[in-house]
């Protein structure tokens, strides 16, 4: 399949149903010369929650890098203009600090040891799953902002031991599939934001797909027999036409 394939229609119901939110958004700015992969980029992060400002070539990354404040860089090496090993390094001896994520078809130890010795902070080679490029940016921004990863979530009575795997609802545990424990993590971790198909497709399976399968809704299903149907209270909440919000009793949806 296309892995830089999106779903504009659902992406347009999102929109209008305000599904995304920029409480803690963080600002990139990605540089990127492959249109249909800085759209891909751009249109992914975005769902999350980040700001991000693209450039086509190295010139007006560099223009854009020196005349806004960015959380986070993205940066292709091979550009046109100036090149992503050049921008690396003008913008740190700029005194730029913010963490860089260097993204490159080239695979070998010289080229990833000279993109991270230029100033880069870590170093993705293309063709990349979505869930890494976010898994990596978060742990770049952690480790900018001093910000620790949970070792454990919890929405209401509902509690994930992200160390040992573990999930229980008051005091009884639930055995999770691992597709149904990486669905619950992801609804859990958006607690109160609205997911659509789309996203959970692209972080849970990690690729595009057919929107008229049911391959979420079944999943939805089996997870909702395990999570809701034994208790008291529902916190899966399907929002029709739209996709999924897992929240407790008085929770607002953002």
């Amino acid at each position: 399949m296309d892995r830089y394939r999106t779903t504009e229609q659902a992406e347009k119901r999102l929109q209008a149903a305000g599904a995304f939110t920029h409480n803690s958004a963080m600002r990139i700015l990605l540089v990127e010369d492959d249109k249909r992969q800085a759209e891909f980029i751009r249109r992914g992060l975005e769902q999350q929650g980040d700001c991000v400002d693209h450039a086509a070539d190295g010139e007006q990354g560099l223009s854009l890098a020196l005349s806004t404040t960015y959380d986070l860089y993205i940066f292709d090496l091979m550009l046109p203009g100036k090149d992503g090993i050049s921008l690396i390094r003008d913008i740190r001896a700029k005194g730029v600090g913010a963490p860089i994520l260097v993204l490159s078809a080239r695979n070998s130890v010289d080229d990833r040891v000279q993109g991270l010795r230029a100033g880069g902070d870590d170093y993705l080679v293309k063709p990349f799953a979505f869930s890494e490029l976010v898994a990596r940016l978060e742990a770049l921004h952690r480790r900018a902002t001093g910000l620790a990863e949970p070792d454990r979530l919890r929405v209401a009575d509902l509690h994930m031991d992200l160390q040992r795997h573990k999930v229980r609802r008051g005091d009884c545990a639930i055995d999770l599939q691992p597709k149904e424990y990486l669905l619950l993590e992801y609804l859990m971790r958006h607690a109160g934001r609205v997911v659509s198909k789309t996203m959970i497709m692209e972080h849970v399976w990690d690729y595009n797909f057919d929107p008229q399968t049911n391959v979420v809704e079944a999943r939805i299903s089996r997870l909702r027999e395990k999570v809701d149907r034994p208790f008291e209270s529902q916190l899966i909440h399907t929002v029709r036409g739209i996709g999924y919000v897992l929240k407790h009793a008085g929770q607002q949806t953002d």
